[in-house]
């Protein structure tokens, strides 16, 4: 196993009092009812990656109540034989800290150790609602390929605030524009670069007939991706969006495109079960390009997956899943719908009880 999560400690986030997990790099189940706090254990997962996590909560929302202490995640990640230690948390009315061995660390370190990728039942409509939400799906595979990605989106967006603050106040200073906008060029091409290979490595591994349709995927972007060509086309855009208060130019306007191959449609015209059957190809795929390139596939986060799938199509992500070599959390209310799994995974059971959530393992004959 290149990648996997072994130990995972949480004290007084969300539901969880307090919850010590082991793990063995096979995939996990976490079965139970709703509100037993399944999805609270992958939102904590997600914790471990860059960003706000897969519910994107402020660390206020994540303290557990009504004990409202700081809340704590500490975890062991083993990557390629290597340990290491993290621990992240915030107490009340305090930012988020995080620790990486040790020692006080940037989130973007984070990307360099597990590369992780998620899906939930919120993300179902993925492909009808607005592009904010594709361009994140598109920027955390682009992360696990490209590091350094996380930092060129956190330079850019701090550029790009600072510009439209400008734009607001209606600031007539052409120095000051010059030199946000040179930091969006630098940092929007290289995002545009990193988002254009991340698409182009998903193309070199889709696979027909694996029990999902491929999807080909298109990176719709009106805004140039050249460094120069990116900053003059931010100043020549000066007059309107400072009329819009915003700007109107860049990678933060890119858009994600899916066809289905096999019947040429536009995801956004599929039912709903072929988007969610095109949402799992992508993550199979990025799966099958992050492990021929680096030897290890990510970190996935399945919620409620199994639910949305028919037999063959769960058979189908279970064997996909044990083929990658990846460790997948996955979590459903009805257990049965992970018997294929056997003891090729991992199964845990969770509960409710006084408001607090209950973990047992469960044995596998």
């Amino acid at each position: 196993m290149a990648l996997y999560l072994r130990q995972l400690t949480l004290s007084h986030f969300r539901s969880h009092r307090r919850a010590e997990l082991v793990f063995d790099g096979r995939p996990v189940v976490f079965a139970g009812p709703n509100g037993a706090g399944k999805t609270n254990l992958l939102e904590a997962i997600s914790l471990l990656s860059p960003g706000r996590g897969l519910r994107r909560a402020a660390p206020e929302e994540l303290i557990r109540r009504p004990e409202a202490l700081g809340w704590r995640i500490a975890a062991t990640i083993d990557r390629q034989r290597q340990l290491h230690e993290v621990e992240t948390g915030a107490d009340p009315d305090a930012p988020r800290f995080l620790r990486i061995d040790g020692k006080a660390a940037p989130q973007s370190a984070l990307g360099r150790i597990a590369p992780m990728l998620w899906l939930t039942p919120a993300m179902d409509r993925l492909w009808l609602e607005g592009p904010e939400g594709r361009r994140r799906f598109l920027d955390r595979m682009a992360m696990a390929f490209f590091p350094d990605h996380a930092e060129a989106a956190l330079a850019y967006e701090k550029a790009m605030r600072q510009r439209n603050r400008l734009l607001r106040d209606q600031a007539r200073d052409g120095a000051w524009y010059l030199a946000l906008e040179a930091q969006m060029a630098q940092a929007g091409a290289q995002i545009a670069a990193n988002r254009r290979a991340t698409l182009g490595r998903l193309a070199a591994v889709a696979e027909q007939g694996a029990g999902f349709p491929v999807a080909e995927l298109a990176l719709e972007d009106a805004a140039p991706s050249d460094e120069r060509a990116l900053a003059a086309a931010l100043a020549e855009g000066r007059r309107a969006d400072m009329a819009a208060g915003r700007s109107l130019t860049g990678p933060h306007r890119a858009d994600l495109a899916a066809i289905w191959v096999e019947k040429a449609m536009p995801a956004a015209q599929c039912s709903t079960g072929e988007q969610k059957a095109l949402l799992i190809s992508t993550i199979l795929a990025h799966g099958r390009a992050l492990a021929s390139g680096t030897g290890a596939p990510p970190i996935l986060l399945l919620d409620e997956v199994a639910a949305h799938l028919d037999v063959a199509r769960r058979a189908a992500l279970y064997d996909a899943i044990c083929g990658l070599g990846a460790q997948a959390f996955l979590t459903g209310t009805d257990a049965a719908l992970f018997a294929p799994l056997g003891a090729r995974a991992q199964h845990f059971a969770l509960s409710e009880r006084d408001g607090q959530s209950i973990l047992d393992r469960q044995p596998v004959s």
